[in-house]
């Protein structure tokens, strides 16, 4: 059957029908979606773990009790789970095991560009890379087979751009896999010395193994037409190329870890003059350029951003079709939505002329201006950290003017251990989890202080008060506070970053977007009353917008969540009526 689907989606289809029992994964875009279709089926499990690193340890988990099991995560949350990686390359698998790691060149919604076909050759596992949604779905059955063929798990690596594109899908039957018996054996599954340095050993073999099978696999092909011009490429660049100009020969890699090298070598030989296109680094160039084979690619494509079809047909001198070029728009930085609970926070921040350290989130936002309180954002859970390494060094002046801030997910996923840190090291840090009950950016997905898993059904919910005074937060300086009660968290973070020690302030408020009900009608200026202080575009609620010397509400984005009433110090935002 044929349907159109999200590469993600295919995903899911793929997994489906490989016949994948289990999925664990934590969200993160552009990779969230999948495990998201994938609990749609009733055959696999599926759970959002704590982070990263968790979700690939119950994976793994699942593979060593005989089953197909997948973890899902982008480009950074692969940093995370690197630990477990590194070592199940030595381990192997017993089901077969399947990682998708979604990269984001351009950096869409991502704090870094890296490249996750380095993690690949240095955990020395096979990687393959679809084209297309097509490819997701089929590719997946296909890292399955390898997965238990060669003993090892297999990285899928993906883009923002065929996470998110839609294409054609020939969708097949579910292929039920029976659990492959579990045998206790301690030279395979215990990784301590003795028995690591024999499984590095099956690593390499295995790699040689897989470089040289992979020359006769169908998903690494030749596509011979024009030889003066020869492209080598991967992934939705293949798709490019076969667009900007289809009369250039292509080698087609669907696995880029480890490289065919012979069927690269006499692809070569075939052509005149032979590139790489590759986004981000020049991983598949270098390689074949310390072969001794003449290759060029990132000298024109650069190592930065994206490429398109437009690009590449520059780049091989072939006619560019006139772009359709919109008329202009103003610029729109990305803005905290309206009615968002961390605008609060971050008034109250920069009033106070606060040092923030920051996290990875919907409240990273509070950067920008006018808010314009937020000082850092390195990775998940390091706010934490840094503010403890700070304040260190700063002194307790500094100190008492410095906090960090995380949301109630990123707590849950890095942040507790750099609190029990700071509690065990008797730091002097101030930190403020801002509870908006979901991990926002990347969907509305539920975590563990939540009470919903990822079906929507209750389970344990944790209580961040609770979980912070068992990392040894003294209970007298753990305090609750609503984000729209500006005066009363002022108040609060003046008393507690005076206080020499590891205080937490859980700013709590639920994401506007949530509950569709918490939406009340528009307000409106009262010009009467209304003194163009501007205390309420300090808010940077994109409902507020200057008209002329004044100010108005965009009645479109207002929601009435009344946060510009609470600052507005002449009473001149209103409910309902005209404006005057």
């Amino acid at each position: 059957m044929k349907e159109f689907m999200l590469g993600n989606e295919a995903i899911a289809r793929g997994a489906y029908e490989a016949g994948v029992r289990l999925v664990s994964s934590y969200p993160g875009t552009p990779s969230t979606e999948i495990t998201e279709y994938c609990a749609k089926y009733p055959e696999i499990y599926a759970e959002w773990a704590t982070n990263e690193k968790v979700a690939l340890e119950v994976s793994a988990g699942a593979s060593m009790a005989g089953a197909r099991a997948l973890s899902c995560m982008k480009h950074v949350g692969l940093n995370v789970a690197s630990d477990p990686l590194y070592t199940l390359s030595y381990t192997g698998v017993n089901g077969g095991l399947v990682v998708i790691v979604a990269d984001d060149p351009g950096m869409h919604s991502s704090q870094n560009e890296q490249d996750s076909r380095m993690h690949a050759r240095a955990a020395q596992v096979p990687m393959l890379e679809p084209s297309n949604s097509d490819e997701c779905r089929e590719f997946m059955s296909i890292a399955y087979d390898l997965s238990e063929k060669y003993d090892t798990p297999v990285l899928m690596r993906t883009t923002t751009r065929i996470a998110h594109a839609r294409s054609v899908v020939n969708t097949q039957d579910r292929q039920e896999k029976e659990l492959r018996p579990y045998q206790k054996d301690t030279s395979k599954w215990v990784m301590m010395p003795a028995m690591a340095k024999g499984r590095h050993v099956f690593v390499e073999k295995r790699m040689n193994d897989l470089a040289e099978d992979a020359c006769s696999m169908s998903i690494n092909r030749m596509e011979m037409a024009d030889t003066k011009i020869g492209v080598i490429c991967t992934g939705i660049i293949y798709e490019y190329v076969k667009e900007a100009a289809p009369d250039v020969s292509v080698l087609k890699l669907g696995m880029v870890n480890p490289l065919p090298m012979k069927l690269i070598e006499e692809f070569a030989s075939k052509v005149d003059t032979l590139y790489v296109f590759e986004e981000l680094e020049p991983v598949i160039e270098e390689q074949i350029a310390a072969r001794g084979i003449k290759v060029s690619g990132k000298d024109l494509t650069g190592h930065q951003g994206e490429l398109s079809a437009r690009k590449i047909a520059q780049l091989l001198g072939r006619e560019v079709p006139d772009a359709i070029v919109p008329d202009p728009v103003p610029a729109r930085p990305p803005v905290l939505c309206p009615g968002c609970p961390h605008r609060g926070t971050y008034a109250v921040l920069n009033k106070l002329k606060y040092t923030v350290t920051g996290d990875i989130g919907c409240y990273t936002l509070g950067a920008l201006a006018p808010l314009s309180a937020l000082d850092t954002t390195l990775c998940m859970g390091a706010s934490v950290g840094m503010s403890q390494g700070f304040n260190r060094m700063m002194g307790a002046e500094a100190a008492e003017k410095t906090v960090a801030v995380l949301g109630d997910s990123t707590f849950l996923h890095s942040g507790v251990t750099s609190l029990i840190s700071a509690c065990y090291n008797r730091a002097r840090v101030t930190v403020l989890i801002l509870d908006n009950s979901t991990t926002g950016m990347t969907g509305h997905q539920p975590n563990p202080s939540t009470g919903f898993d990822i079906h929507g059904e209750r389970t344990c919910q944790v209580s961040l008060t609770d979980l912070c005074a068992s990392c040894g937060v003294d209970k007298d300086h753990i305090r609750v506070y609503d984000p729209f009660d500006m005066k009363g968290l002022e108040a609060g973070l003046k008393e507690e970053s005076a206080y020499d020690g590891v205080s937490v302030i859980v700013v709590r408020r639920p994401c506007m977007l949530l509950n569709k009900k918490n939406v009340k009608p528009a307000l409106i200026i009262d010009t009467d009353k209304c003194k163009n202080c501007l205390s309420c575009m300090k808010l940077g609620c994109p409902a507020l917008e200057r008209a002329g010397k004044g100010v108005k509400i965009n009645p479109d984005l207002c929601v009435g969540c009344g946060h510009c009433q609470s600052v507005c110090p002449f009473g001149a935002i209103v409910e309902g009526g005209s404006c005057k």
